[in-house]
């Protein structure tokens, strides 16, 4: 998908303009007395969107309400760019012009956000994907409805929404812990990030145990990948570190997940992974002023023949010993592995991203993302404050000493279950254990895929979470 201004107001075929709720429909010359008269008993229906086919012309007007927040106006428009993207591809349009002619300025550059989400598809594995491709491939914004610097972004957060969906959605007999740290490679070259990859006999010198013990039932090695950017002028003096849980697919191992379709979407189990992955590619192409880092601990979660069992003592990279209770517990034990592995760098702030329980699914589902975390509350704030902007919200759980007695074991430091109660949290307290740095945890277990699309995003991978990541990286220090 492609952003661009236009050299003439408007110039293409398709175009939508976007009015206030008050403004007058004959503010768009366009239109004949008998079509504004049209557009007014549509508007009359309590329609927001309405369309005009003048044969050599095709007009959409998008009639923008004002909602209770700015966060839902904003989200109002992206929404409507579902809406505008269906429209154009039924009508196998190439590309759409957005005339903003409403008092909200970010107005057009939502709709064209909607407009980029809704239209990604993954194709790779189809034989018909050229029938199948969406028509739509550029959006045109008239000279006052975006900036370059917007139409600029724009190109940038759309190829790294697409890469992360696109890794999410590959299957595993592709996508193994090490293609997905080539991906990586991949990625780091083409945006200009270093990319470190440790191979299993560098993770075994290094003995992290969590990840070595997760990998145990698999015939493909495990992967530690270490992304780094780090611009000459950096204004953060110690570096943020993100990290992405990697489980290329889980079976749950040898607590095999007994539930019907259970397993159906377990290739996503590296959602996080994939989205610390996008964070940087686009940060490094966006040219952000910060040092970023961004670690991968990679394998699949198998019940092969020497796979690690319910009840083994497993000893931990830090060298804390976890009782292993449920090997389907396993995303909290490599992403151990990895916030420990931070500390060398004596961050000013972790975020880990993990698909990392159903607890967490059930509690808020498909519409947020459960954080915890020692962040100061001046941190937290400014990622809610993200989340509300990009509309992929968070809910923030408490880590209450009382969760931390949940996972206190009998024969070892901690366990890796906390019981039937409290799961997301009792997660959360265990990553706790590995952790001496400002910290945050986000949990996208119910976000990072869905069955079928709603609204802007379509089935499968979202991305959600990547945009909020971004958006609090981009205003980071500015107060």
């Amino acid at each position: 998908m492609e952003f661009i201004i236009g050299q003439k107001n408007p110039e293409t075929k398709f175009r939508c303009y976007i009015l206030d709720e008050d403004k007058p429909v004959e503010a768009v010359k366009e239109l004949s007395e008998r079509e504004a008269a049209y557009v007014k008993s549509i508007y009359d229906l309590d329609h927001t969107l309405v369309t005009v086919n003048q044969l050599d012309t095709f007009i959409i007007i998008y009639r923008l309400k004002v909602k209770k927040t700015d966060y839902q106006t904003r989200d109002a428009c992206r929404k409507a760019g579902a809406e505008v993207a269906a429209l154009c591809n039924r009508m196998k349009a190439d590309e759409v012009t957005l005339h903003n002619m409403s008092a909200q300025s970010f107005a057009a550059v939502m709709m064209a956000e909607g407009i980029s989400s809704s239209n990604y598809s993954f194709l790779k594995y189809r034989s018909n994907a050229a029938k199948m491709q969406a028509s739509l491939s550029k959006v045109v914004f008239t000279k006052s409805s975006a900036t370059e610097k917007e139409a600029n972004q724009l190109n940038i957060v759309t190829e790294a929404v697409y890469k992360v969906r696109d890794l999410v959605n590959e299957p595993v007999n592709y996508l193994t812990a090490e293609q997905l740290s080539k991906e990586f490679e991949g990625m780091g070259d083409k945006a200009g990030f270093k990319v470190t990859v440790l191979n299993k006999s560098k993770i075994e010198k290094e003995k992290m145990g969590g990840l070595l013990a997760v990998n145990r039932g698999s015939k493909e090695p495990p992967t530690f990948t270490i992304m780094e950017y780090k611009p000459k002028k950096a204004q953060n003096k110690k570096p943020i570190v993100l990290i992405g849980k990697g489980i290329v697919y889980d079976t749950g191992g040898l607590s095999l997940k007994p539930t019907l379709n259970s397993m159906d979407r377990m290739k996503s189990d590296m959602s996080g992974a994939a989205l610390v992955s996008g964070v940087m590619y686009a940060a490094a192409k966006l040219e952000l002023p910060l040092h970023l880092i961004a670690l991968v601990p990679a394998t699949d979660n198998r019940p092969g023949e020497i796979a690690y069992t319910p009840g083994d003592v497993i000893t931990m990279y830090s060298g804390k010993t976890v009782e292993v209770l449920n090997t389907d517990a396993e995303g909290r034990l490599v992403l151990a592995d990895a916030l420990h592995w931070a500390k060398r760098y004596d961050p000013e702030l972790v975020a880990d991203f993990a698909t990392l329980t159903g607890a967490a699914s059930a509690a808020v589902g498909e519409h947020g993302i459960v954080c915890m975390g020692n962040a100061d509350d001046a941190t937290k704030k400014r990622f809610r404050e993200s989340g509300f902007r990009q509309y992929e919200r968070l809910v923030e759980y408490p880590l209450w000493d009382e969760y931390g007695d949940q996972i206190k074991s009998d024969i070892a430091d901690i366990k890796n279950v906390g019981g039937s109660t409290g799961g997301a949290i009792t997660a959360g307290k265990f990553l706790e254990h590995f952790v001496d740095y400002p910290w945050m945890h986000f949990d996208i277990a119910g976000v990072s895929h869905i069955l079928s699309g709603k609204s802007y995003l379509p089935g499968g991978a979202t991305a959600y979470g990547m945009k909020m990541m971004l958006d609090f990286l981009t205003h980071y220090g500015k107060g």
